[in-house]
């Protein structure tokens, strides 16, 4: 127990999470007494271990991912500036939007925002996702110009131009990591 961080709140339940770096939290209520929270964890014990070695294992493949060169990182960029400000300027029209300016970055968590001022940012890795992905990422910022949070209204707007776009969302959720972790170390 003394591996597990636990954190005791005003709450009915109990929980148990394995965080991406393998640190385990427990998050129980207030009044739970430490010997509860011991024979819950005692009969957790094989899903811990179980999630835990698919983390490590996880961790294993992402450091045997080759990182992109300076030169790499460059030339994506150079590629995404053309490709995604054409990209832009197509979906633009047809969701009937206008936007400021299109900036291209090499960042490790995002693949693209808008600022309130309409301003575009996107990932250079895009360029290295299909570009059924690249489209969704692009789509999905335009539609920003429309309404500027998460809303049911605004997925319906990205639903009006990519109605399978959550095929695109999922191979981001699925496969993103691969690609952002070429940035990062």
């Amino acid at each position: 127990m003394e591996d597990i961080k636990i954190i005791k709140s005003k709450r009915k339940t109990i929980s148990l999470q394995i965080k991406p770096d393998g640190n385990i939290e427990l998050r129980a209520p207030m009044q739970m007494k430490d010997v509860q929270i011991q024979e819950f964890v005692r009969r957790k014990s094989n899903w811990i271990e179980k999630h835990l070695l698919a983390v490590k294992e996880h961790q294993q493949q992402m450091s045997q991912i080759k990182l992109l060169t300076t030169e790499e990182i460059h030339d994506l960029a150079n590629q995404a500036l053309e490709v995604i400000t054409k990209r832009v300027n197509y979906f633009a029209e047809i969701i009937g939007v206008t936007y400021g300016m299109i900036t291209i970055r090499n960042q490790k968590s995002r693949w693209g925002s808008c600022s309130g001022k309409g301003n575009l940012n996107f990932n250079c890795l895009l360029m290295l996702a299909p570009m059924e992905v690249l489209d969704y990422v692009v789509v999905h910022e335009l539609c920003h110009r429309k309404e500027m949070n998460h809303s049911p209204k605004f997925w319906a707007e990205v639903a009006q131009i990519l109605p399978d776009y959550e095929k695109q969302k999922l191979w981001l959720k699925e496969h993103g990591e691969e690609i952002m972790i070429r940035m990062a170390r």
